[in-house]
């Protein structure tokens, strides 16, 4: 069963330096119908404006992951993690207990668009911590690439949840597959360009819930498109 989540039917926050867009309630954005999915708790497709940011706050009990689409994005948190981070980045963040961080744009004249992603963890109570994967390590061209797993790896974060996170930069035409263990449902975000999905055409910002499928295939539509898969228990 596909769902499609379009990206014009998401919520919105609007601030002098903020345009976010949330796929599931976040904030003052309450959507009974659209509370998350599975594990997965918060897909935010932010634009911050040059300068702009979140000032330090806290966080727990959440595996909170962090890709920059366009720009930079400045991290700090109080387990002394810090970094910039640049388009085709992977950050994860567990909050763990609790940590505090900040994120602002690392420019004062361009603005910055990232997906902030939340994950509920399988594992109350683990330590906070901080780890970042530059784009140099992810092989994603026309290719599924793992870049957040259970294990961590080459090229992939560590995450404290029974969930696996791929990406793709698909040119026009070109074609990959995900197999979906029994039991097993996956969401797929796509923030550029144009994907088809078993038969489905998704645009930039829209998503996509994938239930009772052993199969996920993905071609890249006109112009080619990239996005994230969520394989999630």
């Amino acid at each position: 069963m596909l769902t499609i989540r379009k990206a014009e039917e998401r919520g919105r926050t609007r601030f002098d330096w903020l345009d976010g867009k949330h796929s599931f309630s976040f904030g003052r954005y309450v959507d009974r119908a659209h509370t998350g999915f599975r594990s997965l708790r918060v897909i935010n497709d932010d634009l911050v404006a040059p300068g702009g940011g979140f000032g330090m706050h806290p966080h727990e009990e959440m595996e909170i992951l962090t890709f920059v689409i366009d720009g930079a994005l400045e991290h700090a948190d109080s387990t002394g993690g810090g970094a910039v981070i640049h388009p085709g980045d992977v950050q994860r963040m567990s909050a763990g207990t609790g940590i505090r961080h900040s994120e602002f744009n690392a420019s004062k004249t361009d603005p910055v668009r990232l997906l902030q992603v939340w994950i509920m963890p399988g594992t109350p109570g683990v330590d906070p911590g901080y780890e970042q994967i530059s784009a140099a390590d992810i092989a994603r061209d026309d290719r599924l690439a793992l870049v957040a797993t259970p294990g961590g790896g080459p090229g992939a974060v560590h995450i404290h949840a029974d969930a696996r996170v791929l990406t793709a930069r698909l040119s026009e035409g070109a074609s990959v597959s995900h197999p979906l263990k029994a039991g097993r449902g996956a969401w797929v975000q796509v923030y550029a360009g144009e994907v088809v999905v078993n038969g489905q055409t998704l645009s930039d910002g829209d998503g996509l819930a994938v239930e009772d499928e052993t199969t996920i295939e993905i071609t890249g539509g006109s112009g080619g498109g990239e996005l994230l898969l969520f394989d999630l228990a």
